[in-house]
């Protein structure tokens, strides 16, 4: 085997993009537009008809835009990246850094819409019932809409592998782990727009039992009870982005299954074992083996054919009487 096959063998690329990553980035920027231009339409008619409720809401869709043109962006940049060898694992964390943000971001608006909700409870002002509602019904149209389009139904849990290691054959372990391997990014996007929407149902309710049985605290309350729902996807969606950031321990089910698979099936025994996310439906593995009969050509074969969301493996053949301790 002359230089230039050998050091094919043992070299691949490190592009760990998402199934559909192209797909996800458009989609992301239509709805962006989308939004924006329901935005500018609020500002203008709240300008134009001297009504606060619009240029309230109007402002408040400029937090949804603004996070929106974030994930549109971290797509972008991940694709832009994705040859870049500075990004040792690649570019794939880009959308999980843009999900981080935009959840703070609306677990920030959360705040904000608890506060002023409260304060109208205590101090209620007067709403041009009418008006609103009619903006709040063209408003969840328009999340209705965006939803549709960001929507992320289970064909898209799948994994593809863009380097030399792609494979068709099922994860065995992808039942019951499709959250592991989700795009972060387009669920933080596809969060602010269904909170959008359950904003403007709610607020649908309690506009019109306002303008129907002038239950005027209805407003307020319902913002209440608004807030508290988009605080906890908030709460669930910082904490999945982060653990991901901190490259936490994706998926420990697998990781058992990969260290049973080493110890029982090939008769090695497993010293260190590291398994961490690298984009969607990709992830790294770096695991420390010890045994007489133990082959890292072979042990990563069966690895990867085994599972095959595993893009990128080391496998570490030590010498039994200079192991660490088991952990």
């Amino acid at each position: 085997m002359d230089h230039a096959h050998r050091h094919a063998r043992y070299t691949h690329g490190h592009v760990y993009l998402g199934q559909g990553h192209e797909k996800s980035e458009a989609r992301a920027r239509l709805v962006t537009l989308l939004t924006a231009a329901f935005m500018v339409v609020e500002i203008v008619t709240g300008l134009m008809f001297g009504s606060m409720a619009l240029l309230a809401d109007g402002v408040h869709m400029a937090t949804h835009v603004g996070a929106l043109g974030l994930a549109a962006g971290a797509y972008w940049m991940a694709r832009r990246h994705a040859q870049d060898r500075r990004f040792s694992f690649g570019s794939g964390k880009f959308g999980d850094l843009a999900a981080f943000a935009s959840a703070i971001v609306l677990g920030l608006l959360s705040i904000g819409v608890a506060i002023e909700s409260l304060r109208r409870l205590f101090e209620p002002v007067t709403v041009a019932y009418g008006e609103a509602l009619i903006i709040a019904m063209i408003g969840l149209l328009v999340n209705i809409v965006s939803a549709a389009i960001l929507h992320e139904g289970p064909h898209h849990h799948g994994h593809d592998h863009d380097h030399d290691h792609h494979h068709d054959h099922d994860h065995p372990h992808d039942d019951g782990h499709d959250k592991f391997l989700r795009d972060n990014n387009l669920r933080a996007a596809y969060l602010h727009v269904v909170a959008d929407a359950a904003t403007s149902v709610l607020a649908i309710i309690a506009l019109a039992s306002g303008m129907l049985f002038a239950i005027s605290w209805a407003d307020p309350l319902v913002g209440v009870l608004g807030a508290i729902l988009i605080a906890s996807w908030a709460i669930t969606l910082v904490r999945d982005s982060a653990l991901v950031l901190l490259d936490a321990e994706d998926d420990p089910a697998m990781a058992k299954a990969i260290r049973d698979t080493v110890e029982h099936e090939l008769h090695g025994k497993v010293f260190d074992l590291h398994l961490w996310r690298l984009g969607p439906g990709h992830h790294g593995l770096i695991v420390s083996v010890a045994g007489e009969a133990t082959d890292g050509e072979h042990l990563k074969a069966l690895l990867i054919e085994r599972y095959p969301s595993l893009s990128h493996i080391t496998v570490e053949l030590a010498v039994c009487e200079d192991c660490a301790q088991p952990v």
